[in-house]
Parts: structure tokens; sequence; C-alpha cells
């Protein structure tokens, strides 16, 4: 495989459940982008401001703004601005090779090693083989014999960071980039690099269960029918009743308010890891259900955007539209491109190692709790115009005088306005969250699988919590004082005063 090879254009959507590209896409803005991916392998490193382990999000942003059909001006010109901080690749001091690549993990000097023997790799095996022996496999992980802290871990690295070495490795499956996944900016390279900051909830014991499992059944798992997935079974514990149990927990009341982000996380994996790997073990998997892998990739999908949405919202209160939440939001779209290439055990493994994660950074910012009817009252799902708009045409539907005359659907102004930001995040949730809507839009409040989870108000969840959760995403926008050049839209000061506010969150006992 020659080098340009690993650096093709990048392709459609392969599934219903892989987010589709947008309308707008040129020959022009392809090659653009294109272009970029290339550059960025040869010129940057994973990290800026190594000592903070930053990360380089510049390709991300390029591709979010290409499937959204953003001109090839506006793509050029967010590359151009957000590689101003970014530290150029560098030469590792010695090659890796089989033998020694256990150790160097975790060193970023190695980075540039990481990616030259991850593209040999990849030519040889191919992308999916190399994700499932390199990252996914129980001997990626954990070694017969070897001690605790020479254990490779590499699930808990992919998950580091706010789970951004899978952002970046979900991208090269999503856009069937080769180099993305192999080698240029982070995948595998970046996982390999990064830390083991998970090993208190994403134990030896999640292979061994998942193996035990797999052994006693070989399925076919059909995936890409879009929507809802088929009705989960009776004895199924849905991700959102395991929010409610832990909202109930008092043994995670109180949560330390951190400024720097990894002491944020691992407090809570230092203090709380064995709590939250119980929770973690409540929720249902069954490999022998081909529909499990999709149902439970939905249950997450929901999971993580009433933490972002409604754990943000407050009717007394300003959205706190948390950083470290959003990720959990803009990671999620990434969780169908795994569960398609993924063997069902690792796909077990995968989806708790996720959920763990996810649980620890809800509980890190302070466990916020959730006022499902108050969100549902009171967000709109139809946000008005940043920016005066010519009037619509006299004979408008519904009518001329109507505000949805001039705004039928509030996705596309939605994601014009982000595609212009100059925060890079911004189009990225929307992405996300305009492909949730997508699938699971038209769902109406009160279906069982929602209804008679444990978590208070669940009922009353319908397919709009996304369009909402955009709307307030996007509401900083049409403040009149935001500095488009300087804007700041996430908030990172936590929701430690709630989580002082334990009195209604107590009642459930976990040996029940």
């Amino acid at each position: 495989m020659a080098v340009e090879n690993l650096f093709p254009a990048p392709s459609p959507a392969r599934s219903k459940l892989t987010p589709r590209t947008w309308a707008g896409i040129t020959p022009e803005s392809t090659a653009n982008v294109q272009s970029l991916i290339k550059e960025s392998h040869e010129r940057w490193h994973v990290f800026f401001i190594r000592n903070y382990r930053a990360h380089n999000h510049v390709i991300h942003c390029a591709l979010t703004s290409w499937a959204l059909g953003a001109d090839t001006e506006i793509i050029q010109a967010g590359y151009d601005l957000r590689c101003q901080p970014l530290e150029s690749r560098f030469s590792s001091p010695q090659k890796i090779s089989v033998e020694n690549f256990n150790q160097h993990l975790g060193d970023d000097e190695y980075y540039s090693a990481y990616v030259d023997f991850f593209t040999e790799v990849v030519k040889k095996q191919g992308v999916i083989s190399v994700v499932e022996d390199y990252v996914f496999s129980e001997k990626a992980n954990f070694i017969v014999g070897n001690k605790e802290d020479e254990q490779p871990e590499m699930l808990n690295r992919l998950m580091d960071g706010i789970v951004h070495s899978m952002i970046e490795i979900g991208h090269g499956l999503e856009f069937n980039v080769p180099g993305v996944v192999a080698e240029v900016l982070r995948g595998l390279a970046w996982t390999a690099v990064h830390l083991k900051s998970s090993s208190a909830v994403i134990p030896v014991s999640f292979w061994t269960a998942a193996n035990k499992a797999r052994a006693a059944s070989i399925i076919t798992r059909p995936l890409g029918s879009g929507g809802s997935a088929v009705p989960a079974p009776k004895n199924n514990v849905h991700a959102l009743t395991i929010l409610a149990r832990i909202l109930k927990d008092a043994r995670l009341d109180t949560i330390q308010s951190a400024d720097y982000y990894p002491i944020i996380y691992s407090n809570i994996t230092d203090k709380y890891g064995a709590a939250i790997t119980e929770y973690v073990k409540m929720w249902t998997f069954d490999q022998n259900d081909p529909q499990e892998a999709e149902r439970k990739v939905e249950e997450l999908v929901y999971a993580n955007t009433v933490i972002y949405a409604v754990g943000g919202w407050s009717k007394d209160h300003e959205f706190n539209n948390d950083f470290f939440y959003v990720h959990l939001v803009t990671s999620a779209i990434f969780l169908y491109q795994f569960i398609e290439i993924l063997e069902p055990a690792s796909i077990e493994v995968f989806l708790r190692s996720y959920l763990a994660v996810c649980l620890t950074w809800w509980i890190g910012r302070g466990r916020p709790g959730f006022d499902i009817a108050g969100f549902f009252e009171n967000v709109s799902a139809n946000p008005g115009p940043v920016a005066p708009f010519h009037a619509p045409h006299k004979d408008a539907l519904p009518r001329a005088d109507s505000p949805k005359a001039s705004n039928p659907n509030p996705w596309f102004r939605l994601i014009q306005e982000a595609l212009v930001s100059p925060d890079g995040h911004l189009a990225k949730t929307l992405r996300a969250l305009t492909h949730f809507a997508e699938l699971y839009g038209m769902r109406a409040a009160g279906q069982e699988d929602l209804r008679t989870t444990e978590l208070s108000g669940a009922e009353l969840i319908d397919g709009t919590l996304f369009i909402r959760a955009a709307v307030l995403t996007n509401e900083r926008l049409r403040k009149k004082d935001v500095d488009m050049r300087q804007a700041k839209y996430w908030d990172r000061k936590g929701f430690y005063e709630t989580s002082l506010e334990s009195g209604e969150k107590r009642g459930y006992d976990p040996n029940e």
C-alpha cells in the first residue's frame, strides 16, 4: 500500500446507523479536506501544551465541517485558526516494534514511532483487524504474569483524556480514511501514548464475563436498521436506570471541585471506582440477542444527552453547557462505527468501559440531577433567528407572519450558525445531536423502554430531546455581547453545589 493510499477522499456512510453527509459537499471541499488530513499527519504532534496534554482537534473539526457541507473557505479558515497553538511533530528516540511495543506506552515522545508502527501493521492486516487485536483483545489489555503497573490496558488508554482517542479512531472508521485510523493524528498511535486513567473502572473482569458469554453463544448481528431498536427484554436494565440508582447513592454525595481535568477524573476513580464498577455490571448486555448492541447504543445516547442537556438545564439559572459533558455527546456518535466492526464479546467490553468512563465524568463534575418535566415544559424546540432575515413570501406556509415561515426546520439554521463559529466543538455537538434526532426523532413520549426505567420523568422523554439540547447549546450565539473571535461557549464550573443537595437523591440501596 503506497503512502498516498492512506489518505483517500472521505467516503459516504456505510449504513443508516452511520451519520450521513449533508448536501454542500463539492469536489473542491473534498480535495481540500483530503489535503488537510495529509498535512496534519506530516506536521503536527498529538498534543499541544504537552504537560497539560491538550488535544489536537484540527482534523476532527475539518471532517465535521466537510460532512455538514461547509464551503472550502470555511474549512480552511477553521483549520488555520486551530493550528495556531499546535506543536510540531518530532522524531521519537527509537522505533517501536512488536518486541518493545509495551515498553513505551503512555510516553508521547514515542508518538511518531507508534504512528510508523501502526502504519506498517495496517498495511499488512487492515484497519478492522488491527483495531480488534491492538485495542480490544484481552492480550492487548491484560497479560498473565505481568505486574499491575506493567499491564498494557489499551482500551483504558483509548478512553483516557475524555475519550479523544476513541473519537479519533471513530472519525477514521466513519469516513473510511485508513490514514486517520493508523497514523495521521491520534488514532491508534494516540491511544498508545495516552495514560491508564481508568484502571479502577475498566477491570479485567469485563473481559472474563464477556468471553464467558461469547463461549456460550455465537450470534449473527444484523445492523443498520436505524430508528429505535426492537423492544428490550423484560429483564433489561437500562442506562437511565443506572443514572437513577447513582443519583440515590449516598456514597457519591458531596463531590469536591477540582480545576485540572485529570485530577477531576482521578479523584473519582480513586475514591469511587469500586462503586462505579458495581453499577456498570448491573447494566445488562445479552450477546445472544442480535439486536442488543444497537439497543444499548441507543440507551447510551439517551443517557449522555440527558446528562449534558437536562443535567445542565435549570429553570432558575442559565444553561450550564459543561465542557466535559459535551464530550459524552460528541463521542457517542462514534459508537455506531465500533459496533459495526467488533466481535460481540469486544462490543460488550467496549460499551461497558465507555459507560464506566461516562459515569465517572458525570459523577466527577458534581452528579447533577434531572428535572425532566421542567426541561420539556420550558426548553424550546424551535429557536428564533440570530440575525434579521428577509420576510418570507406573502403566500408562505403556514402563514406569512408565522415564525415558522422563516425558520421551518430549526436544524438548518442551527447547523449554519455552528459551521461559522470559531469554536470547533460546537459543530461537532450539533452534528451528533442532528444524527441522534435523525435516528430517534420520531419517538413519542411514554414508550415502554423509557417509561419502565427507574429514572423519574423518563416517561416524558421523546424525540425532541435532541433539538432542545441543540437549541440550548447554540443559545450563546444569540447574545449581542458575544465576541465571535474570543467566544468561550463551554462552562467549566461544574455542578458541585447541586452535589451537596443530596436529600432527594438518597433512598436506593445497591444491595437490594
